[in-house]
Parts: C-alpha cells; sequence; structure tokens
C-alpha cells in the first residue's frame, strides 16, 4: 500500500509518499480501508521526533482516521466488512486502574494511533475492534476525520475538566486551531458567553460566524486588558488553553476568582510563567486534559451525528500532497482542520 511515510526524523523534506508494507491484523482488529485522515500538530510533532519516543522506521501518522472496513478479526463483534466508520484513536490496556474506572486517557500504557502505532496517513490502518464507531451515511468520511480528534479533546476539556456551567464566560485562545475552533461550538451548546482571541481578523469572523460573543485580535489589543474592561475588572470563569508558553502568564490574569484554566497543549513552549500569588489569592484551579475517554468519544460523536456540533474543515488534500498540507498547518495558516484522502 501507500503511505505519507518518513524514514528519520526531521523537516517536511522528511516525508515522502511511498510503498509500505500491507497492515496483518489480529483476532481482535480490524482493517479500515483509510478514506479520510485529519492532521494535527502530533503528526508534526511526531515526524519531527519526539524526546523517548522510538519509532520503527519507515514510520507513518495520523489518528483522526474515517473510513470503511475491509477486513474483521476472528474475536471482534457487532462489526462487519463494509461498515462505514470513525476511529477511536485511544490505546489503553484495559487492565490498570484508571482503565477499571473508565479513565482510558490516564492509562499508564497510554498511546495514541499515528504515534505509538502506524496511523491513517495510509491506504489502510489496523485497529481494535472495540474502537470503531459505525458513521451513519448522512456523515462525509472528510467531516468525520476532521471531527473526531478535536472534539474529544475539547468535549473532555469542557464539560468534565472544566465543568461548564451556562452563563459562564469562556474564553478560547488562538481560535482558528482544530481544538480553539471546534470549542466556540461547545461552549455555546454549554450555554456560555464565548470569547475568542486571533491574530486574524478573518478567523475572528469565522469564529463569530460560529456563535463566538467576543472577539479580540491580539495584534491590535491587549487581550488580557480587554477581557478586564468588558467584563468589569472581573475576568472570565474559564480559559481555554492550548497555546502554552506564550499566553500562560497573560491566561492566569485573565481569569476571575474561582476561574478555572483548562489546558490540553503547549505548541508554543512547554515552560510558562506562573505568578504562584495570582493562583491562591485568586483560588484559581489549573486543570490538564488529555483526548477522552470511550464514554465521553460516545458522547460527543452522538452530538456530531444529531447535527448539533459540525466539523470544520479547511481544506482537503491528496495524501500524496501531504508534505504541503503540513507546511500549512506549520504555519497555522488554516482554520479549522486540514483533512487527506488516499
Amino acid at each position: 500500500m501507500k503511505a505519507l511515510a518518513f524514514n528519520e526524523h526531521g523537516g517536511l523534506e522528511k516525508l515522502n509518499y511511498q510503498d509500505v508494507p500491507d497492515p496483518k491484523i489480529a483476532p481482535t482488529e480490524v482493517l479500515v480501508r483509510v478514506r479520510a485522515c485529519a492532521l494535527n500538530h502530533l503528526d508534526l510533532f511526531v515526524r519531527e521526533g519526539l524526546p523517548g519516543l522510538k519509532l520503527p522506521l519507515p514510520f507513518w501518522s495520523g489518528c483522526d482516521i474515517a473510513g470503511d472496513v475491509a477486513e474483521v478479526g476472528a474475536a471482534v463483534q457487532g462489526v462487519k466488512i463494509g461498515d462505514r466508520v470513525a476511529v477511536n484513536p485511544n490505546l489503553n490496556c484495559g487492565r490498570c486502574e484508571y482503565c477499571i474506572q473508565g479513565e482510558d486517557s490516564l492509562c499508564i500504557s497510554y498511546g495514541i494511533v499515528g504515534e505509538h502505532t502506524y496511523g491513517g496517513l495510509a491506504e489502510y490502518v489496523k485497529v481494535d475492534g472495540r474502537n470503531v464507531l459505525k458513521l451513519p451515511d448522512a456523515i462525509s468520511y472528510e467531516g468525520a476525520a476532521a471531527f473526531t480528534l478535536v472534539n474529544m479533546t475539547a468535549w473532555r476539556m469542557l464539560v468534565t475538566q472544566a465543568a461548564r456551567r451556562a452563563g459562564e464566560d469562556l474564553l478560547i485562545l488562538g481560535v482558528g486551531g482544530g481544538v480553539s475552533s471546534t470549542a466556540v461550538q461547545i461552549g455555546k451548546l454549554c450555554g456560555a458567553r464565548v470569547w475568542v482571541t486571533s491574530s486574524s481578523d478573518d478567523k475572528l469572523q469565522r469564529a463569530k460566524a460560529l456563535g463566538a460573543d467576543e472577539c479580540i485580535n491580539y495584534t491590535k489589543e491587549d487581550w488580557v486588558k480587554v477581557v478586564s474592561e468588558r467584563t468589569g475588572k472581573r475576568g472570565v470563569d474559564v480559559v481555554l488553553e492550548n497555546v502554552g508558553a506564550a499566553t500562560w502568564k497573560g491566561s492566569l490574569r485573565a481569569l476571575a476568582k474561582g476561574g478555572r484554566l483548562v489546558t490540553c497543549g503547549a505548541t508554543s513552549g512547554p515552560i510558562g510563567e506562573t505568578d504562584i500569588r495570582v493562583v491562591f489569592w485568586k483560588q484559581l484551579r489549573i486543570i490538564g486534559s488529555t483526548m477522552a475517554n470511550r464514554r465521553e468519544f460516545n458522547q460527543v460523536m452522538t452530538q456530531f451525528f444529531r447535527g448539533r456540533l459540525k466539523p470544520i474543515v479547511d481544506r482537503v488534500f491528496p495524501l500524496k500532497d501531504g508534505a504541503e498540507a503540513q507546511r500549512l498547518l506549520a504555519e497555522g495558516k488554516q482554520f479549522g482542520k486540514l483533512v487527506l484522502v488516499p
């Protein structure tokens, strides 16, 4: 089969559209013919090389996968050849104390398809038979691929970890990225007044079309000061943070007393400046969040299937042009998801 693979870690020039071995499934797995796979920053990090992560080379990433079931392992139940499916990319042991509690992403051996196993930037991918969810006929492959991972992540962040309540103010930083843009929809579904920041007026307008109430271009205004002024110096109840070092200090300052900062990433750097006095005086909560458990995955996909949440697709590329798509992702030029199709 063909895959968008790299034979050594490094820049975009390391990507090759090349022949790789066909996957062989175990009895508990299914083989999915990939119809669409959306990009995430994780694809860039895996290609460039993550500390401590040793991968078999050549390797290909891709964790946001939709396609058709091409083969079913003997021990798999409830799945048949030809099913149109979305893939839950979680990898977990199913036996540790966290898995027993239903907390997949806290598993002591947690991993993600496309990071710890071969991913969906290929014509076929093998996955655990429990991790495919049948798609309604009305849902496109591209939409399903664009929806899955970012909505799993944003749903857990806002609904579970930050325990969003109707009427609260929610600040989403760097709208335009996958998690940030879809979090606008989830925030509105939860009854929040949604604030967004971006360096692009076009992205702010697109966020407003999704339901954002307050838009701030941080290249033109001090976003922390604007939040303070527009809330009567109160601040916001929740900040959704995935930018990292560049915004961390401001995120803490923008919170109201008793506010919650929930974070799932650090694209601008992992070390943020924290004034501990601000944390204890304002009695803030700093909450980490990674992916979602199986219950949350099913909850957010149900909202998708019912039309209450929409996929946000920026552009669709042929898989062979995946290097160009990864370049655009690295430059942050997109709003929503970049999707590759074999």
